[in-house]
């Protein structure tokens, strides 16, 4: 196993205009690189926030054009939320793991276990309109295409990861993970490595995604920063790619479920 890199480079990517459906997203990409006033390079890894690859793909839901179900009614009564918002939470999950007053945590269809199956309605120009976004329909594939289009329009081979803030199981506070995956290892296992005495290690498993979707995040940023898409260079490895959906447990290896 390749050592880690010994310094990181992370660039948020300067005045990324806003984001409507139908937009390239990988010209945008180009053209913000080269504001950054530099080029794509080999190795280099594209990290993007979830909300502008849900708007370029349509993913924006009006609600007053949401009927809720009677159950959908239910649990919004339950939740203290919109039954509308909860109606659309419903038809994107599998199952809900916990509803109490102000929290609805579910398994998303991906999943993903999470709150409101990722549907926000932040940092999103609404236009007048009540509207919500969801997740995209398949964010390893939405990884693939715009990583493939990346490398044709610049020459260069370049990963791509989609990032979103989650909340965590026993500590306050949310952090980027990956939700989407292309041209890199979203997991890296390192069981059988040797540690500094030579002892194999036994259970690690790296999620490498996660780390790199948390450090873009902290140039991100949750709120009015504008820098949805960040640059991050210097990263080696030497696992093969695999998708974010490999960082989901397996229900057979969940001791909570």
């Amino acid at each position: 196993m390749r050592a880690p890199p010994a310094r990181l480079e992370l660039i948020a990517l300067p005045e990324f205009p806003l984001v409507t459906q139908g937009d390239d997203l990988s010209r945008l990409i180009v053209e913000g690189v080269a504001r950054a006033g530099v080029q794509l390079q080999d190795g280099d890894v594209v990290v993007l926030a979830q909300k502008i690859v849900s708007k370029a793909e349509g993913r924006l839901v009006d609600l007053a054009a949401v009927e809720p179900s009677t159950g959908a009614k239910t649990l919004a009564g339950q939740v203290l939320k919109d039954p509308r918002l909860v109606e659309l939470v419903l038809r994107e999950s599998r199952r809900v793991v916990r509803a109490r007053p102000h929290v609805l945590i579910v398994e998303h269809r991906l999943g993903l276990i999470m709150a409101n199956a990722g549907i926000d309605q932040s940092n999103v120009d609404s236009g007048g309109r009540e509207v919500a976004l969801l997740l995209p329909e398949n964010p390893d594939a939405s990884a693939e295409s715009l990583r493939a289009r990346l490398c044709q329009a610049s020459g260069a081979a370049v990963g791509v990861v989609i990032n979103d803030s989650f909340g965590r199981p026993w500590r306050r506070g949310t952090t980027g993970i990956a939700i989407g995956a292309a041209g890199l290892p979203a997991l890296i296992d390192r069981r059988g490595d040797p540690d500094l005495f030579g002892r194999a290690l036994q259970v690690t498993q790296i999620g490498h995604a996660d780390e790199i979707a948390a450090a873009a995040s902290l140039l991100m940023g949750p709120a009015d920063e504008g820098r949805p898409v960040v640059l991050m260079r210097g990263l080696t490895w030497r696992a093969p790619p695999n998708p974010a959906a490999e960082l989901l447990r397996p229900e057979t290896e969940d001791l909570f479920r």
